[in-house]
């Protein structure tokens, strides 16, 4: 691969992808690839993560071969990348579904050098006669997409993906891409292990989706919830876990007698059956699927905007992965657990008869589940913390803990009694232990470590054991404790946790869900809708019907046609030339010429008949971007995102975003960004400067700034504050 080469990147994906624009760290991943050097990442679903490998396949010489375990996936992905090409051999797939005769096509494929990228089953890559197949072509990399399956910590453990560096090697020496959308820092150090990628660079994104909607709910009525939740968001994709297979067919079966377009998608059911029900859900003819925790299910969907779990799963890797299927395309997404205790119960019993070893990594994964579910705090931070990140926000403004704040308590000395008793112990036990310790239980375990007779023994018996989980948690998410990796579960102090103890401070715990307690109507948030702003919803409508005729003629999903965005950005671009629907945001000169002219002449009536005026220089690429911007901010203000994420989400900085926003509201638009100056600025500063906006004649910034700069206030608070004046006093 050339320098040149490696300098046309964003020509290359514009090309074949239709995006300006990298997201996050893609373009330092395929940098690395395409250098031929080993490369790790990590990536929330979502996040863009097959690019990081799709774009490098097609500007590499060669195959490059993906490694899956999800059958039902490489379909749909072959699709999308047929999608953006003209030749359909340019992607292929390998795996146990294929015909004989279907299998010689991809083989001739392959020795002709048609291929740019092939999807392989693990199975079918340990075949020999496949290992001898695959010495006879040029392979470009191989890349272990859900990396985290080598893992037994990982939610979806399969011990094949254990051989895949040996079976890799005797192939032949090429770089490595592995891939995962959920890695703790455990299951990260395990795929490095065994892949040996010690030293390989780590691309690690930030696991938060700041578009997500995180809430729990007390498990009752749950069905008549789910029904009025689905009811409130007709044709919108769904998908809700259950526990059983029993139970999907029932929940499936009391949807549709409810009026609603679902099936039910479990391991139990015939191939066949599974794959015509993912089809349908695929090609919109249902609007729900209901599926069970334990079956893996691939589902490729960029607009399912809600994943609701009837029964909570046995891990926060696996919750994270499930809820991470809604939103992809950056839009609305809603994810909604139903919990109570007895489902935990349930799990624990699953886990009888299994190796001792096996169990006790079961029971704590599930603690963590427990501690998610029951927590009162921030269910963003709390998912973050769970993946090594930090969160560095109290409130997030989009869980159910955030929007509805719990009562609080002042917890200083509770935490240091924590501290002072994991300390007392030696550091070597776990959570319940401890507890046990702090309210004076003198279980076998407690005797026989004569930890009864420590003085800090009985130390906490003024509260109950749900109160000190609390606590414990806090001071985990706060980086006071740690736990150990190599020994999961066992409580030891960082660094932070010894300078507590040394000078401790305020520390306030929210009190957690009484979860037993509340009735049937107890505990509900009702959400209001998330509306957007700026697209034209009758053409979105018209537009959104006539894709899923053109998918349904090319048999292939409505979003592999156009995504949403793409929609939404022509219902505000009007394009009616080939050229400027090459601009649109997503898509490319493949995807506009493969699918693009139906489309172009149902706008260009629309624009007619409806006499539009259809925005000025519409070819020119900064003012489309422009405009995709806008109608991004405008949607995600609506559903009260942080500024800051919105401007990492679109890879502008803070001050761009703050000019953007003020060319919106000097345009007319009313922008209600309360929320975001509640959490981020004092209140009385605020109404400072909104005073000083309104006494004055002039709302020059400059002369704001001179005239608060004794006060310390930065220029970014200030206008800020300005465009808050101006929406509210001028539109």
């Amino acid at each position: 691969m050339t320098e040149t080469a490696l300098l046309s990147l964003n020509e290359h994906l514009k090309e074949y992808f239709g995006f300006s624009n990298f997201k996050g760290q893609q373009e330092g991943v395929i940098h690395n690839i395409l250098k031929k050097k080993d490369t790790f990442v990590i990536m929330p679903t979502g996040g863009g993560k097959s690019i990081c490998y799709q774009l490098p396949a097609l500007i590499n010489d060669g195959t490059a071969i993906i490694v899956s375990p999800l059958i039902a996936l490489m379909k749909n992905q072959v699709d999308a990348m047929r999608g953006y090409g003209s030749e359909d051999g340019i992607a292929h797939f390998m795996n146990s579904s294929l015909t004989k005769p279907e299998l010689a096509l991809v083989k001739q494929d392959l020795l002709g050098k048609k291929t740019k990228l092939l999807y392989v089953a693990p199975e079918s890559l340990t075949k020999q006669e496949n290992i001898d197949f695959f010495k006879n072509i040029e392979i470009s990399f191989f890349a272990i997409d859900e990396a985290h399956c080598i893992s037994e910590w990982g939610h979806d453990f399969r011990p094949e993906y254990r051989r895949l560096r040996t079976i890799i090697e005797a192939i032949g020496k090429v770089p490595i891409m592995a891939l995962t959308a959920t890695a703790t820092p455990k299951v990260q150090q395990d795929i490095q292990k065994n892949l040996a990628m010690g030293d390989t660079k780590v691309f690690k994104s930030s696991f938060n989706r700041a578009n997500l909607y995180y809430e729990v709910k007390p498990k009752a009525n749950a069905k008549k919830e789910i029904i009025r939740h689905i009811k409130n968001n007709p044709g919108k994709s769904g998908i809700i876990y259950c526990l059983s297979r029993k139970k999907v067919e029932e929940i499936a079966e009391t949807l549709k007698v409810n009026g609603i377009k679902a099936l039910p998608y479990h391991a139990g059911m015939e191939q066949a059956l599974r794959a015509k029900t993912q089809d349908d859900f695929l090609m919109e003819n249902i609007d729900v699927i209901v599926a069970t925790i334990a079956f893996g299910m691939g589902i490729d969907k960029p607009d399912v905007r809600f994943v609701i779990h009837y029964d909570i799963p046995k891990s926060l890797e696996g919750y994270y992965q499930e809820t991470g299927r809604a939103g992809r395309d950056d839009g609305e997404g809603k994810c909604i657990a139903f919990y109570q205790y007895k489902d935990i119960e349930k799990l624990e019993k699953f886990m009888k008869g299994k190796p001792v070893a096996e169990q006790e990594v079961g029971r704590q994964l599930l603690l963590e589940t427990v501690a998610y579910a029951e927590s009162a705090m921030c269910r963003r931070k709390q998912l973050l913390h769970y993946f090594g990140e930090t969160y560095p926000k109290d409130n997030c403004n989009n869980c159910d803990n955030c929007l509805n704040p719990k009562e609080r308590f002042e917890a200083m000395d509770n935490v240091f009694l924590a501290l002072k008793t994991i300390l007392a112990i030696k550091e070597k036990f776990k959570i319940k232990h401890v507890v046990n310790v702090l309210i004076g239980k003198t279980t076998t375990e407690v005797k026989s470590y004569k930890h009864d007779t420590l003085e800090e023994f009985n130390g906490g018996a003024d509260y109950d054991e749900a109160h000190w989980n609390a606590v414990i948690r806090q001071a985990l998410i706060l980086g006071f404790l740690k736990k150990a990796i190599e020994h999961y579960g066992l409580l030891s102090l960082t660094e932070a946790g010894h300078n507590f103890l040394n000078k401790p401070f305020s520390v306030m715990v929210a009190k957690d869900h009484e979860y037993e307690d509340i009735g049937a109507d107890g505990g509900e948030m009702i959400l209001s809708e998330q509306k957007g702003g700026g697209i034209d919803t009758m053409l979105f409508s018209m537009l959104k019907d006539l894709r899923k005729q053109i998918a349904e003629s090319k048999g292939v999903p409505p979003y592999i046609v156009f995504g949403d965005p793409s929609l939404e950005d022509m219902t505000i671009q009007f394009p009616i030339t080939m050229e400027e629907m090459c601009q649109i945001s997503g898509v490319g000169p493949g995807k506009a010429s493969k699918f693009g002219k139906p489309l172009i002449e149902l706008i260009a009536n629309y624009v007619e008949e409806n006499e539009i005026e259809r925005p000025i220089d519409m070819v020119v690429k900064s003012v489309v971007n422009k405009s995709g911007l806008k109608v991004y901010i405008i949607k995600s203000i609506d559903r009260k995102l942080p500024l800051d994420d919105i401007a990492k989400a679109k890879g502008v900085t803070m001050e761009e975003l703050i000019t953007e926003l003020e060319r919106i509201v000097s345009s007319g638009t009313r922008l209600d960004i309360s929320y975001y100056l509640m959490s981020n600025m004092d209140q009385e500063h605020a109404e400072e400067i909104m005073e000083y906006f309104k006494e004055e004649e002039g709302d020059s910034i400059e002369k704001a700034i001179e005239e608060f700069e004794e006060y310390g206030f930065t220029e970014e608070q200030i206008r800020l504050v300005r465009i808050k004046f101006i929406s509210e006093f001028g539109n």
